[in-house]
């Protein structure tokens, strides 16, 4: 078997590979603050592609925050937004502890397909990753791109002035491992700790 080459750069992405993400849990935390059902959030949320919009940067916190409240007929501020986002996720400990020893052996970091505000809230879901993160997240809203367009990776490489060839990208989606193995990364599907484990140990991260 071909030995990998060294890894310098580990990118993370965040929603099923750093925390488990439940939608419902989401939607039902809004709904509450609302006085709707949590499918009335989930039209004017998703349905509607206000949260894309704002995950692909085509729309700034303020607008995002102001529409949704519109939508829900309520105030939606940041504060409760990320504690539906909180509420709506869940670490598991393996896992973190992993991404932790990986960072004494190469830069880690994050790219997810989010917007700015995420960033407020994962300190309080992975909270043992901080500060190893602080500085270090790359949110598709911020980019202006989302994965698996190649332009994010690239943005991210330049961010952490990384050679692709040097850097191993992790997410939960094969689509997005093909976007990232086009721009030239080394790329591959994590599902738990048992897989990100097994996946570490063939770059010698682990």
């Amino acid at each position: 078997m071909k030995t990998p080459p060294p890894v310098r750069l580990v990118l993370f992405d965040f929603d099923g590979v750093l925390a488990r993400y439940s939608r419902h849990a989401r939607l039902a935390s809004l709904a509450r603050v609302a006085g709707c059902t949590p499918a009335r959030v989930a039209e004017v949320l998703f349905d509607s592609g206000l949260e894309r919009a704002y995950d692909s940067g085509a729309l700034g916190t303020a607008t995002y925050l102001q529409r949704l409240g519109d939508g829900l007929g309520c105030r939606i501020d940041p504060a409760t937004w990320i504690d539906a986002r909180v509420a709506a996720m869940m670490a598991d400990p393996a896992v973190l502890a992993l991404v932790a020893a990986v960072a004494s052996r190469a830069q880690i970091g994050v790219l997810t397909n989010n917007g700015a505000l995420l960033l407020d809230a994962m300190p309080r879901i992975v909270a043992p990753l901080f500060p190893l993160l602080d500085g270090r997240v790359l949110c598709s809203g911020a980019l202006g791109v989302r994965k698996p367009d190649r332009a994010i990776f690239d943005k991210a490489l330049a961010h952490f002035d990384a050679r692709a060839q040097e850097t191993l990208f992790v997410d939960d989606l094969f689509v997005n491992v093909q976007g990232a193995r086009v721009a030239g990364l080394h790329a591959d599907t994590v599902v738990d700790a048992r897989s990100m484990r097994k996946l570490l140990r063939r770059y010698g991260l682990a």
